[in-house]
């Protein structure tokens, strides 16, 4: 029996197209290759900039009127209090501006420091996501307290200087280069307390402890070159001392912080900001798990 050759194998012709149907000409789909989002480390500290400012001062009647509220009072306070017992101030003759120029710097960079010591506390939860690090929350806490406190001062200082007949010739840079020390050494040391916080949690209560004297000894209240020589030299290596000072030598032509040394405040500020860079980034992954 033979077989004919189209029966003995298949044909090898591919089925014919209609004339109506058009070739497929469109380009294989390629897999999406992940793209690094540009300025993501900027993105996330606006956002957490953003989440403190609606929590901090969104839930709260008046906002940010409180952070100009606060320290007004406090200086009020003082003025008024002070002025009962003292009939002048140690420089000029207005109380408000020479607490004013004492109170808002240390105020700064006590709200610096404390804001930056517990933002890994903060935004703990939002630590678990891989585009969020510490170092963004440490950014976030010390921009947004640093504008801040920056504001209250320039609207206070300018209230002042407006109710008051002082009579101040400003010296711009000296004022502007002490608010940056206070934001620098604030930086620098809720850095370290930020790791010395995380790791040892009995810290936190150590720490508020030993610096319940620094309002009385940062030169708010008074004058370095009013104290004696065994008080100066001890003084000296409190570095908010420096800051009040060049704080008040922007504001009275008349005076001059000769003791004021902006390297050894720099130097310090610089150093504890090392120390606290390296311990949380050694550490900070224990610090998250606790």
């Amino acid at each position: 029996m033979t077989t004919t050759p189209s029966a003995a194998r298949p044909s090898a012709r591919p089925p014919e197209l209609s004339p109506d149907a058009a070739p497929d000409q469109s380009p294989a789909l390629r897999p999406a290759v992940g793209r690094a989002r540009r300025f993501a480390s900027l993105r996330t500290v606006a956002a957490l900039v953003l989440r403190e400012m609606s929590t901090r001062y969104g839930r709260t009647p008046g906002g940010y009127l409180w952070a100009v509220l606060e320290p007004l009072a406090a200086i009020l306070f003082l003025s008024i209090g002070f002025s009962l017992v003292i009939r002048t101030p140690s420089l000029g003759t207005s109380f408000l501006l020479f607490y004013a120029t004492g109170y808002l710097p240390f105020d700064l960079y006590n709200s610096v420091s404390n804001t930056t010591a517990r933002a890994v506390g903060f935004s703990k939860s939002l630590l678990k996501f891989p585009a969020v690090t510490w170092l963004d929350a440490v950014l976030a806490r010390f921009l947004l307290n640093s504008l801040t406190g920056a504001l209250v001062a320039i609207l206070l200082l300018g209230g002042v200087l407006a109710v008051t007949d002082s009579r101040t010739v400003l010296d711009l840079p000296a004022a502007v280069l002490a608010m940056a020390l206070a934001m620098a050494l604030g930086l620098g040391l809720g850095t370290l307390n930020c790791a010395l916080m995380g790791l040892f949690p009995l810290w936190e209560v150590a720490w508020s402890v030993l610096t319940r004297p620094l309002f009385l000894a940062s030169g708010v209240f008074f004058l370095y070159d009013d104290m004696p020589p065994l008080a100066q030299n001890i003084l000296w290596y409190n570095p908010l001392m420096h800051i009040t000072g060049l704080m008040r030598s922007g504001f009275y032509p008349s005076y001059t912080a000769s003791y004021a040394s902006v390297t050894y405040v720099l130097a310090l500020s610089l150093i504890l900001l090392a120390l606290g860079l390296v311990l949380m980034g050694r550490y900070h992954r224990d610090i998250l798990n606790r």
